[in-house]
């Protein structure tokens, strides 16, 4: 803790609920040598600062080392996070973006801040991540296969077919798990194409995003690249129809029924699967409101996939637009319950499945 922290509470009350010793001071009698800072960074996998004040993030930036927190960073050789806290307008100054920038620089990773409200009573980016968002971040540290030099095509999203030039036919996919695979996969090594239909989602770093809207143009994208990868993942909820019509001037209320023609779309997932050269390893999705072993192990075969990902949707936990998920994920002779939690821990659980069954193909 810092001095400024021990104005809040007591390092105390920190001892009492953590059943841990709490350091305070940068020169510890109670140390050999006096330099607990020393044997404390030795001791840490990962050094996590949070709240991270402007001022600290300041000092790290500039090699300051007049605490216990700044001396802690310095003499750190594990990775280290941040978590920014501070006012909206603190935040946004160019001195602490200068200052952020220079830290990652240094290889210190960010977590947050958020937007909400804060202490001071006033709205905007500067509130810290929940701490459950920073254990979260934490859990991706789990080592992943390596899948360097591997290429992978992920899509992610909901495609929008249009009716008429404002209205649409879509679906509730948050595109929130094929983003954290991406990022997953990123992680592991991997060259990754992401192919989004339209999310509201930042595209993780070092991947590729080509943006999309319709089935057809997500359908061309994917065929004009599945040559050169070695994995495609089909996480995208692509629209299964679209209007056989897109009228061009806006539909008017008229009649108190309407009726719209409806025609298929092209089958991506399957297309993929049936290549017969240069065929990657392919997964699919299967999003079920009942029956779901049953519909899944189907599409499995009938699409000729090497691995399908099956959930629940329509329930009170997990699916569209929640920030949590579980899967059911079978492959021939062959299958795997992944338990209710974050979308960002199950993807690195996907990633490493099908890493392992990558392997083992690639080795028979």
């Amino acid at each position: 803790m810092t001095p400024a922290a021990t104005e809040f509470i007591t390092p105390l009350t920190f001892q009492a609920l953590s059943g841990h010793p709490v350091h305070s001071h940068l020169l510890d009698s109670g140390e050999e040598q006096a330099m607990g800072h020393i044997s404390l960074a030795r001791w840490a996998d990962v050094l996590v600062i949070a709240p991270a004040t402007a001022n600290t993030i300041a000092k790290m930036s500039h090699g300051w080392a007049d605490d216990l927190v700044s001396a802690l960073y310095l003499a750190a050789e594990c990775p280290v996070f941040i978590a920014p806290a501070m006012n909206q307008a603190m935040w946004r100054k160019s001195a602490t973006q200068t200052n952020i920038k220079q830290c990652q620089q240094q290889g210190v990773m960010l977590i947050g801040p958020e937007q909400g409200s804060q202490a001071c009573g006033e709205i905007g980016f500067g509130r810290m991540s929940e701490p459950e968002t920073i254990c979260e971040r934490l859990l991706e540290l789990e080592p992943l296969p390596c899948l360097q030099g591997k290429k992978i095509m992920i899509t992610a999203g909901p495609t929008r077919e249009p009716l008429d030039p404002v209205r649409y036919i879509s679906n509730r996919s948050s595109g929130k798990m094929g983003y954290a695979l991406a990022r997953a996969a990123t992680d592991a090594g991997a060259q990754v194409l992401l192919v989004s239909g339209p999310t509201a989602l930042t595209p993780p770093e070092n991947s590729e995003l080509i943006a999309v809207e319709t089935a057809a143009q997500m359908y061309d994208a994917v065929m004009a690249r599945t040559a050169m990868c070695d994995v495609f993942i089909g996480a995208a909820a692509v629209a299964d129809y679209r209007p056989a019509q897109n009228v061009p001037q806006k539909i008017k209320k008229q009649d108190a029924l309407i009726s719209i023609s409806l025609e298929k779309t092209r089958d991506i997932l399957a297309e993929v699967a049936q290549l017969q050269s240069a065929r990657p390893f392919t997964v699919g999705f299967a999003a079920e409101t009942h029956a779901l072993e049953t519909y899944a192990q189907d599409k499995l075969r009938r699409k000729n996939l090497d691995m399908i990902a099956a959930n629940w949707v329509g329930r009170e936990q997990g699916g569209f637009e929640s920030e949590s998920n579980a899967l059911t994920v079978f492959w021939h002779n062959g299958c795997v319950q992944l338990a209710m939690t974050d979308k960002a821990h199950l993807a690195r659980q996907l990633i490493s499945l099908i890493a392992e069954k990558l392997n083992e193909k690639n080795t028979v």
